[in-house]
């Protein structure tokens, strides 16, 4: 009787222990099965939004030193008009921005080669670049040329520099306006020194290697605005408008960048930022339609 009721528990037992493991392993293998079901079902929206364009970095190809569209600020950062407007637009399209330092004279080059996916710095639009085949936004932007001198230079007029030396930025609408249009007033000049940026220019003005600066409007004001010494001859000498510039085939790409602009104007957030330059407002085309 006891060795029956013995075998009985002994039974019992080893059922219990049967039973208990395999409750364990399929509970074991839930997880798993659940985990791998939810990757698969996940890697294809990922691989969707890859596809569909919806994530991607946005590489804005700058003048690193053009107030006050683009330039570095004193902590080392890249900010100004144009480049808070694009940061914009990439926070609304969900994009990641990168800001990219284009040498001004080779700002197409460097956009043909990639490095950049469009170039947005107080750019002029120009129709040999259309005839080209860059896609070219909508003007945001009417600008004109002018001169900057010395307060105590004597210079108030144009007429005023014949036989004086004028600094232009390479690759610029000022330069090809000087080359072109307004080669006759360039002719009077005794020199017309070329310089890679803007401050170089600004610098030779500073250290009287040349007598004025042939410069765009906005980034006159900033200058004079921040330093003194300096005031703008009182004469437009040349009318433009400022566009953003894509590489050919890219219309999709500008048609996105232009309907997020046309979204910051319609909530405000443009003119937010906008009045932070209150220098380039009156001129800002989408502010003064």
């Amino acid at each position: 009787m006891k060795k029956l009721l013995a075998l009985c528990l002994v039974s019992a037992l080893v059922l219990g222990l049967t039973a208990c493991g395999g409750s364990s392993s399929a509970d074991s293998s839930a997880p798993a099965e659940q985990e791998t079901a939810e990757t698969e079902a996940a890697e294809p929206e990922a691989a969707e939004t890859e596809a569909g364009g919806e994530a991607r970095t946005f590489i804005m190809g700058i003048d690193p030193e053009y107030p006050p569209f683009s330039y570095m600020d004193d902590k080392g950062d890249y900010t100004g008009f144009d480049v808070e407007i694009c940061q914009a637009v990439c926070d609304r399209l969900g994009w990641e921005m990168q800001v990219f330092g284009v040498n001004w004279d080779q700002k197409l080059v460097q956009l043909d080669a990639g490095e950049c996916d469009c170039v947005w710095s107080g750019m002029t639009i120009l129709d040999s670049m259309k005839e080209s085949g860059y896609i070219i936004s909508k003007p945001y932007f009417y600008n004109t040329q002018v001169l900057l001198v010395k307060e105590d230079s004597g210079l108030a007029s144009s007429a005023d520099l014949a036989g004086k030396s004028v600094a232009v930025q390479l690759g610029t609408s000022g330069e090809s306006l000087l080359q072109d249009d307004l080669k006759d007033l360039a002719d009077t000049f005794s020199e017309v020194v070329t310089c890679d940026s803007f401050l170089k220019c600004f610098t030779e003005l500073d250290g009287n290697a040349v007598d004025a600066v042939f410069v765009d409007l906005p980034v006159a004001l900033s200058y004079v605005a921040e330093h003194e010494g300096f005031t703008i001859i009182n004469e437009e000498l040349g009318a433009e408008e400022y566009g953003i510039a894509f590489r050919s085939g890219d219309q999709a790409l500008c048609d996105a960048v232009e309907g997020a602009v046309a979204e910051l104007v319609a909530d405000g957030t443009y003119a937010q930022i906008a009045a932070k330059y209150p220098d380039i407002v009156d001129n800002l085309i989408f502010l003064n339609e």
